[in-house]
């Protein structure tokens, strides 16, 4: 939690938040991340300061349970002095114990995206899904519950003026706008109607706009003349093994298992996971993952 402090900008986790999205759909299948198609609803995890604290904390503590699908789950939680902005203990269960960090007795607007992080923390416990680094699953929780429809209380937590300072998770507000606007474009959902911080407006723009790029890259169609002419040069050199120039500098990959074989891949749009298809012009690909249809001129 950036309390005051420096709040880092950017993308510098994005292969990461990459790799988390394709790990979702491996884990939980095309069908299952389908049914977070609603997002957790902002009067479902509103806490204002006349509500009572502890009463309040378990009320949308018990919201994300539900809307994560953990019916059997119970989240008891408490309030201590501590460095991080939360915490949970990952035990068998069905009873978790959740701290958060003391500033939340008067921030109380921002329990439900602490909560939010730290709810999808025992959900990826229980499906058994994680990342080797500490680091590295911690961008994981924050990437599964920004996809999963929790993590847009996550970025409207986010706040910096010239005095001070807020953000909640190890996403930078502009991947968290990433993640949301991939989620986005799969659902046709717009989170920034919910936002409450005008810094998390500008950061889910910025967000949305390299989530697009995603899905303007060479050999997809809709790549700009920049891309389609670098992948032409890029697809002359895989064609012909004797020319000298520079390897594919794009997404996308070439590879011949046999003379006049040649295909190229490239990371789905959608799930990042890679897609291989022929060098032959227009094809059509669906990937198997996410179910994504992608037209391609290869």
């Amino acid at each position: 939690m950036a309390n005051g402090g420096p709040v880092e900008h950017g993308f510098p986790h994005l292969e990461t938040v990459r790799e988390a999205v394709t790990a979702l759909y491996r884990r939980l299948s095309y069908d299952t991340v389908q049914t977070f198609s609603a997002s957790v609803a902002p009067v479902d995890v509103a806490f204002c300061d006349t509500d009572d604290l502890y009463l309040g904390a378990q009320r949308v503590a018990r919201e994300l349970v539900r809307h994560y699908r953990l019916p059997d789950a119970r989240m008891v939680v408490s309030f201590r002095e501590m460095t991080h902005a939360a915490n949970v203990e990952l035990t068998a269960g069905p009873e978790y114990f959740v701290e958060l960090n003391d500033r939340f007795r008067t921030h109380r607007r921002d329990i439900g995206a602490a909560l939010a992080h730290e709810v999808m923390h025992v959900y990826l416990h229980r499906l058994d899904l994680s990342f080797p680094s500490t680091r590295a699953n911690e961008i994981l929780t924050d990437t599964a519950a920004a996809y999963l429809g929790a993590g847009w209380l996550l970025l409207d937590a986010y706040r910096e003026d010239g005095a001070s300072s807020q953000k909640l998770g190890y996403l930078t507000p502009e991947e968290f706008g990433y993640v949301l606007a991939k989620r986005a474009l799969l659902f046709g959902e717009d989170p920034s109607v919910w936002f409450t911080s005008p810094q998390a407006y500008t950061a889910y723009g910025k967000g949305l706009a390299r989530a697009r790029r995603d899905a303007q890259q060479p050999p997809l169609t809709a790549a700009g003349w920049a891309g389609r002419r670098r992948y032409a040069r890029d697809r002359r050199h895989a064609q012909d093994p004797h020319a000298a120039g520079p390897e594919a500098d794009g997404p996308y990959a070439f590879t011949a298992p046999a003379p006049g074989q040649l295909r190229v891949s490239f990371p789905c749009p959608t799930c990042h996971q890679r897609i291989r298809v022929p060098v032959r012009g227009r094809v059509r690909a669906r990937c198997g993952l996410c179910r994504t249809v992608l037209e391609c001129d290869t």
